[in-house]
């Protein structure tokens, strides 16, 4: 992915530092201790690392821009997700990826994989948010570098092929993108969470375990 991806289909937003602040706060910070490792995969503008309270937090993307967008303390590796030799292996409690994967042709899905159950530690916690074919098949592919097609039960019984524990599978979590229209409020975020109507919600949330 080039830096003209970046400036163009995926351009810096602020509203989505306010969006991931807001749902780190409301749903993952909950379940990361502070004596935790989290690794970020495709971890983009970092607006999730960043919002992570953690003893250390890793950031992993081939955007070398993404370095610029790291808070102090979060260490950025410039790499693919299919090489991630330079973290330890059985030393991460919880990873997290979010539109990263539908990127990946099925071949680096797989090593990918691979590569993160072995940087796990048992018991570690594996979450995705991905696009949900099922819902979003009209859009999908207005991104020119999605590749491959997930539904929230493929990608739960590929993490079952590969060794995971799918503990959570949320059809409907977020609207596609800022682009929906959907304003973007802290208020308006928590409330979106807690209501059982999910409004253009066209990603799908995955939880498993190692």
């Amino acid at each position: 992915m080039n830096e003209r991806y970046h400036t163009s289909r995926f351009g810096y937003d602020p509203r989505r530092r306010v969006l991931w602040q807001t749902l780190a706060a409301c749903v993952f910070q909950r379940h990361i201790a502070a004596d935790a490792t989290v690794l970020d995969l495709g971890a983009g503008y970092g607006e999730w690392i960043n919002a992570i309270r953690a003893r250390k937090r890793m950031a992993v993307d081939v955007w070398d821009g993404m370095l610029d967008h790291l808070d102090d303390g979060v260490e950025g590796l410039i790499t693919s997700v299919t090489d991630l030799s330079a973290i330890a292996d059985d030393s991460v409690d919880h990873v997290f990826s979010s539109n990263c994967f539908e990127h990946l042709s099925s071949e680096d899905m797989a090593r990918c994989l691979v590569q993160v159950k072995r940087k796990m530690k048992r018991g570690a916690t594996l979450d995705i948010i991905q696009p949900n074919f099922r819902y979003c098949f009209r859009e999908y592919f207005d991104d020119y570098t999605h590749v491959t097609i997930y539904t929230d039960v493929g990608l739960s019984d590929l993490l079952v092929s590969n060794g995971f524990t799918v503990t959570h599978r949320a059809r409907r979590f977020l609207p596609l993108s800022l682009k929906s229209g959907f304003p973007v409020h802290p208020l308006l975020i928590r409330l979106y969470l807690w209501s059982p109507l999910k409004p253009r919600a066209k990603q799908m949330w995955i939880r498993a375990t190692r």
